[in-house]
């Protein structure tokens, strides 16, 4: 870990987490690995009962806004996802190459993790990731876009991730 990064757990707060694939290169690109990883994301929020506020995966990267899982903690959460998706990626490509020179790595050793405790923040992090797409001119609205959460929010239309706590119960703690 580098020198003065610190995790905060525990606190039941939310966290804000953004992974970017190897390099930043489009490993995510299509409308079948982006798919590939909101199922593993779910499959994720079931093992680990995580509950997932928001989430939007682009081309080249993810961010997740989630609370703290009740099985293991967040790291151990995310690692499995990002695991799952990149082993089966990996292995997929490897199946299909008849060289050596497949792609080694998927993700990014590290990632960001900022701490939601309130409300406002909770709502720009939101307001952020749905806008992503839009701003980097994927979609001309966020609900063109079908792999993030805006929809859920919008319409309350189910995508492939349970969007289980629009607003958690009980994640924030009194006098925070």
């Amino acid at each position: 870990m580098p020198h003065g990064l610190k995790r905060f757990y525990g606190a039941g707060d939310l966290h804000f987490i953004t992974f970017s694939c190897y390099r930043r290169l489009p490993f995510l690109a299509t409308a079948a690995r982006r798919d590939l990883f909101l199922r593993a994301l779910e499959t994720v929020r079931q093992e680990y009962e995580l509950v997932v506020v928001g989430y939007v995966v682009m081309p080249e990267h993810v961010h997740l806004l989630v609370g703290e899982p009740r099985k293991q903690n967040l790291s151990v959460a995310v690692k499995a996802l990002k695991q799952s998706v990149s082993l089966t990626v990996l292995n997929r490509l490897r199946k299909q190459s008849s060289t050596n020179s497949v792609l080694k790595h998927f993700w990014q050793r590290r990632s960001y993790d900022f701490n939601v405790f309130t409300e406002k923040k909770r709502v720009e992090k939101l307001r952020y990731m749905h806008r992503n797409p839009v701003k980097r001119g994927l979609v001309s609205s966020p609900e063109r876009w079908r792999w993030s959460s805006f929809r859920d929010y919008a319409y309350r239309e189910k995508g492939l991730v349970t969007v289980n706590a629009i607003f958690p119960p009980d994640w924030m703690k009194k006098g925070k």
